[in-house]
């Protein structure tokens, strides 16, 4: 009698092991504490969710609904009411960048579901191009209404807020949850993208030298038309980036903590995606397509939000738009490197803003060749020496290959000092120089 007893305990451990242990403890102590007993509920659910086949019902049910963050979900609709049926920018601005928040994290938390089919490289280079995605909506419909100063200095904050405050968060984050090893990254997909923006500094720089030089062959041209050829060559060399990162040499960009020490519950979990590589791909259209909406609220609101609060443009162009802008960058990059996925993190983080400055901002100067609209690489003296300035910081700290909480912290420093010098900055317009 014994015998067929013991082959049933076994073949209900074999179902259930994750939970043998929980539920035989059960059935002795039935009157345990609540706590436990709600515990135990939890982990049957979610136990369950992995049984069950996916779909799109539990696609719907994980990014929409398992977070607690989604309660700010209703914010953006009640964003887009309020700026019709009243004049208030300034609440809008605000339930805009709540409604922003929910999606920014989802868009991360999908972005690494996607990058379980398709490796952290090309994982990062779509969070990049998603995040940015919002930018380049912003920038086209800002080119129509004429508005390039404004173009301008978003572009050059996203690229500020990526390099310093993503990336010094992400790294502070990742320091303090890792503070028992050195966080590693590849060193060689760090110092391409290191040179990209060095290259991209130089296409910016020389138009704005030229100007305040005064040695234009023809006043007014010259530098109209530098700016356009060296938005082609960098276009250029981003697409040929592209094709040396993800077809030449893939190799070059392989993660270096494959190697590495791992818990293996932790490499358990996380070797398993919940949701389908297709509805992944969906999943970043429908949140791309919504965050971009919002975004467009959020800027007409901005100005009005600016006159109200006595702020100066140019910081809330180049400082408050791009870190509500940034927000998927920030949110998922921070979770990446929580998670020591550093690789994707700077994937994320410094390919962005290799992504902004190589190809989104010659983009918009070739849309407004095209529009008629005077777009160029003159982003006057002090946004280009800033730019310049910050570009050689980050390279420094990318250079041996390693991060830790103190390099992130001087990366948050150094923004905060950005910040404080565009509080204090007063934009002059190009026909006052």
């Amino acid at each position: 009698m014994m015998m067929p007893m013991e082959e049933k305990v076994d073949l209900e451990s074999d179902e259930e092991i994750p939970f043998s242990a929980s539920a035989t403890r059960k059935k002795v102590h039935p009157f345990d504490s609540e706590i436990n007993i709600a515990s135990h509920v939890d982990m049957s659910k979610s136990w369950i969710l992995k049984r069950i086949q996916m779909g799109p019902l539990r696609s719907i049910y994980i990014v929409l609904i398992k977070a607690k963050i989604n309660l700010l979900l209703p914010f953006g609709p009640l964003a887009i009411l309020l700026h019709y049926l009243t004049g208030k920018h300034g609440l809008v601005f605000l339930l805009s960048m709540l409604g922003i928040t929910p999606l920014a994290e989802r868009l991360g938390y999908v972005t690494e579901q996607l990058a379980f089919y398709t490796g952290p490289t090309v994982g990062g280079l779509l969070n990049a191009t998603f995040g940015n995605a919002t930018e380049m909506i912003i920038s086209i419909y800002a080119l129509k209404s004429g508005m390039i100063r404004v173009v301008q200095q978003s572009l050059l904050g996203s690229i500020l807020s990526n390099m310093l405050l993503v990336l010094g968060c992400a790294f502070f984050s990742g320091g303090i949850a890792n503070h028992q090893k050195v966080q590693v990254f590849n060193k060689a997909a760090a110092l391409v993208n290191s040179g990209l923006l060095l290259m991209a500094v130089m296409g910016i720089m020389f138009p704005a030298v030229l100007h305040f030089t005064h040695t234009e062959v023809h006043f007014g041209k010259s530098e109209m038309a530098l700016s356009r050829f060296s938005s082609c060559i960098m276009l250029i060399a981003y697409g040929s980036y592209l094709f040396f990162q993800l077809k030449s040499q893939p190799n070059l960009y392989s993660p270096v903590d494959e190697g590495g020490v791992n818990d293996p519950e932790d490499s358990d979990d996380e070797e398993v995606p919940e949701i389908t590589q297709w509805e992944t791909i969906g999943w970043l259209a429908i949140l791309t397509l919504w965050i971009s909406i919002l975004s467009g609220y959020l800027v007409d609101a901005i100005q009005g939000a600016s006159d109200s609060l006595n702020m100066p443009v140019a910081f809330i162009s180049v400082i408050l738009l791009p870190i509500v802008g940034n927000a998927a960058e920030h949110a998922s990059a921070i979770m990446f490197a929580m998670k020591d996925k550093l690789d994707i993190t700077i994937g994320v983080a410094i390919g962005s803003s290799t992504q902004i400055s190589m190809f989104v901002i010659p983009f918009c100067v070739v849309v407004g060749w095209c529009m008629g609209q005077p777009m160029d690489l003159n982003f006057q003296l002090f946004e280009t020496a800033t730019l310049f300035i910050s570009v050689l910081v980050v390279a420094f700290m990318l250079q041996d290959g390693t991060s830790n909480y103190f390099k992130g912290f001087m990366l948050i420093l150094c923004y905060l000092i950005v910040a404080a010098s565009f509080f204090v900055h007063v934009d002059l317009e190009k026909d006052n120089n």
